[in-house]
């Protein structure tokens, strides 16, 4: 998901630690966490409002990553995971909500799904974004993963003209092959939209790039989070090599 804007860290903080929740109370923490950037600080319109939390019903069938501050700490950074086989046992894939995934049919049972990242305010450093990366690198060599897509934010407070910019340059250069194309079920008007300003890459889809992935299409709107989403799709083989073991070296998820 997006990352927003930078805001003073604090002066001082113990080591940063990584792991995956085992409780459900670990969960909760990283959905209270979800609640502060995307609807407190972003103003996203979610069911669960009223709970101070981000939930939806994907997240008992995901594994949650959870970077803290030290080992006991508040939960700083958060990313959540979706295996092929829970995404069978739960009737599909959070993608499908936003885009037709048909092409992807013959991918399915070698996918894995990655959403909802966000970090706390106070913590976006490069530091805690290479730990979840790092998690994430680690989780796909631990299983038989041959793919793995997600959904990209972009933020729309300019209407979405930055989204629209970034999609034209974006897809020039890593555009999927025809055979892995998505179509958004709620499109950006792109032909509405300034599709030539010069707009900064956000660090989520330029980790992504960077590690090898594609672009699967054009973007799809999310009203709920007036975000504009890119489907993303990084086939393992593609994996820059040396770009995942500058992740790898990070202390492994526990």
């Amino acid at each position: 998901m997006l990352e927003p804007r930078k805001h003073a860290r604090p002066q001082q903080r113990k080591a940063l630690s990584l792991h995956l929740a085992s409780t459900p109370g670990e969960i909760r923490e990283a959905q209270r966490l979800r609640y502060k950037v995307f609807a407190e600080e972003m103003g996203a319109r979610l069911a669960s409002r009223n709970e101070g939390i981000d939930r939806d019903i994907f997240d008992p069938y995901c594994e949650h990553l959870l970077v803290r501050e030290g080992d006991a700490g508040e939960v700083v950074g958060t990313y959540r995971i979706l295996t092929s086989a829970q995404a069978k046992r739960l009737g599909g894939f959070y993608s499908e909500e936003e885009f037709d995934l048909t092409r992807f049919g013959p991918l399915r049972d070698r996918l894995l799904e990655v959403g909802r990242s966000c970090v706390h305010p106070d913590y976006r450093s490069g530091a805690t974004i290479a730990l979840l990366w790092s998690g994430l690198c680690r989780f796909i060599q631990s299983g038989n993963y041959e793919y793995v897509m997600g959904c990209a934010s972009i933020g729309m407070a300019d209407g979405g003209h930055a989204a629209a910019s970034l999609y034209n340059s974006i897809g020039r250069t890593a555009m999927s092959p025809v055979e892995y194309r998505v179509f958004p079920r709620c499109a950006l008007p792109l032909e509405a939209l300034d599709q030539g300003r010069d707009c900064a890459v956000p660090p989520l889809i330029k980790g992504y790039l960077r590690l090898g992935a594609f672009v699967c299409g054009a973007p799809a709107w999310d009203p709920d989070f007036n975000t504009a989403d890119l489907l993303m799709l990084l086939p393992i083989a593609n994996l820059n090599g040396r770009y995942a073991r500058h992740f790898l070296k990070n202390d492994p998820p526990r």
